[in-house]
């Protein structure tokens, strides 16, 4: 199926270290998602609810992409793309990926952990939670239809300081050895493999410190269907449908995809599980 890819837009590669900066956790027997459907079958909300969102990504403005990191830190920055592949060293990390619809993929991402921007910035004692804008401008990034224009834009997600500094939380700037595409969050998008998919936010433009639990896009607008935490739970149902199976993306219609067990964490238990004793 890897003939669709001459119909994409061009990216290019990046310089990524081999191993032993390649990190895979944990080992899957799951397959990697061929790229063609990584990149054509996506959620980006600013740009539609369907899942088909790729062409209307493209009007997405990447130039010259600033990313302002502020709020309680010693040093306040603001990076370009450059800056931040210059400072932090690119890595690949393998991860698991699992929507909250329930469906799951695995991805190749390249980037670098969330903890080497904390400690450039160095948050203060003060500093709690953390929250991710993304890019909004309402005559590019229209929404799903007009009834859209009264939602919480722009789209923000939020971390305790402590998930943040996990290893596995994780800045991405590529996918598949190659720069992000648009419409998979291009150029700097959260990856945190043990929640659910909804809690990256895509094309940040900010990065706020903060004492306080902020609200966050979803879990303002539908709190009872998606939670400020929303870890990977097979025992927690979503209001609308059972989260103890998974469907693996794939060819052909959703219906003929295979499904599996869903793992308490996305499979990453023995990492993160501390963080929520």
């Amino acid at each position: 199926m890897r003939s669709h890819l001459c119909q994409l837009p061009y990216y290019p590669q990046l310089p990524i270290p081999t191993y032993p900066q390649t990190l895979t956790l944990p080992t899957s027997h799951q397959p990697l998602l061929p790229e063609d459907l990584a990149t054509r079958y996506n959620n980006y909300y600013e740009f539609g609810g369907s899942k088909s969102i790729w062409e209307a990504a493209q009007n997405l403005p990447t130039d010259n992409w600033r990313v302002e990191v502020s709020g309680l830190v010693k040093n306040p920055r603001t990076y370009d793309i450059d800056d931040l592949h210059k400072k932090f060293p690119l890595q690949e990390r393998i991860y698991r990926f699992r929507c909250v619809e329930a469906w799951a993929m695995v991805v190749p991402w390249v980037g670098f952990p969330m903890r080497l921007l904390m400690a450039d910035v160095e948050p203060t004692s003060a500093a709690k939670f953390v929250r991710f804008t993304s890019f909004y401008d309402p005559k590019i990034t229209k929404g799903p239809g007009f009834w859209a224009t009264n939602y919480p834009w722009p789209y923000t997600e939020a971390l305790t300081i402590q998930e943040m500094a996990n290893e596995l939380a994780f800045l991405a700037t590529g996918i598949y050895g190659k720069t992000l595409p648009k419409q998979n969050g291009a150029p700097l998008r959260m990856v945190l493999p043990w929640k659910y998919g909804f809690k990256g936010a895509k094309s940040i433009v900010k990065i706020e410190f903060l004492d306080h639990q902020p609200p966050t896009f979803w879990n303002t607008l539908v709190p009872n269907e998606y939670g400020f935490v929303a870890n990977v739970n097979p025992n927690k149902p979503h209001p609308r449908w059972s989260q103890a199976t998974e469907r693996i993306v794939g060819n052909g219609p959703s219906f003929s995809w295979d499904t599996q067990p869903t793992l308490i964490y996305n499979g990453y238990g023995e990492y993160v599980a501390h963080l929520y004793t």
